[in-house]
């Protein structure tokens, strides 16, 4: 049965989706190999749907700040994506990569040019060409996010970034790697200092589909300003549908059929491009990373609302 759906609706559409995740047996196991997360309960649950004027709904531990990861390398990809343009291209693919996110493999025979954005040596391009136009790339990150999302409590967790710098080794390896071929400006450290800090970002779920809108109404910031092009805002939410969900974005688009962007915090944020934002968050994760709550909440969304790209 499909619902339809109107500013009035949403919130039943939350609250069915919760009832049935909550009688879902098995929600994976959390990041173990980032010590501060390997605690989570993975058995929480929030969601919420931002529409573009800002009215924004929720179920569950929609307001719980939990490390939003990996979702941040979206919000930095737009703050590069707009100061460079079509430059950013020349350094970072913008084609699924088939392999781990934090892979090295395919950059010895790509000459150091990653694959995409978001697997982690692109989303290390993409911070390091932010840091050289900016001098702070985190900083310039948690403003926007402040921003956008009216919530200036957000901030870096010091334990998460601690906590991956004392485990980052495979990205220095990556770092280093990308730097032997002159695909990276700043030095390492300084670029891994950013880089994990931005990752540490603490945000709830409605903090994030409320930053999120920015791609929803196609470039245009909650002040009502244009950060992006129509086309650089479509141009990132299909990459957010080829290669959001690192070796599963396939399986992701297939189920959801929606752009998306997960991390290993347990979080995934979402686009009906016109019409709203999505995030959700559950940190058991499946073998590739994804919320396996979250996967199936937003398959759950689409289905029940008919609100899809396709």
């Amino acid at each position: 049965m499909v619902i339809m759906t109107s500013p009035t609706t949403f919130q039943p559409v939350l609250e069915r989706i919760a009832e049935e995740i909550e009688r879902t047996p098995g929600r994976g196991r959390p990041a173990d190999y980032i010590p501060a997360l390997a605690a989570c309960d993975p058995r929480s649950f929030g969601m919420a749907v931002a529409e573009p004027d800002g009215t924004v709904y929720g179920v569950g531990d929609w307001r719980q700040p939990f490390s939003a990861q990996s979702i941040t390398k979206v919000f930095t990809l737009a703050l590069d994506l707009a100061r460079e343009g079509d430059a950013l291209w020349e350094h970072v693919g913008r084609e699924p990569s088939g392999n781990p996110f934090n892979s090295l493999v395919q950059l010895e025979y790509e000459n150091g040019i990653p694959r995409n954005p978001f697997i982690n040596a692109g989303a290390l391009v993409v911070t390091d060409r932010l840091h050289t136009r900016t001098g702070d790339s985190s900083g310039e990150l948690l403003a926007f996010l402040r921003a956008e999302s009216g919530n200036q409590d957000l901030t870096f967790d010091e334990e998460v970034a601690a906590s991956e710098t004392a485990h980052g080794d495979r990205n220095a390896a990556l770092g280093h790697f990308m730097a032997a071929y002159g695909n990276i400006d700043n030095p390492v450290p300084v670029l891994l200092d950013q880089y994990f800090r931005q990752c540490s970002i603490t945000a709830s779920c409605a903090d994030l589909a409320l930053a999120t809108t920015v791609l929803a109404r196609h470039g245009i910031r909650a002040d009502g300003t244009r950060l992006l092009t129509r086309s650089q805002a479509k141009q990132i939410n299909a990459i957010m549908l080829t290669c959001g969900t690192y070796d599963a974005a396939g399986d992701f688009a297939y189920r959801v059929g929606l752009p998306g962007k997960s991390g290993v915090g347990g979080g995934i944020i979402a686009v009906v491009p016109g019409r709203c934002t999505l995030c959700v968050w559950s940190p058991g994760l499946d073998e590739r990373g994804n919320s396996v709550a979250g996967v199936a909440a937003l398959d759950r969304f689409t289905t029940l609302t008919g609100l899809s790209v396709f």
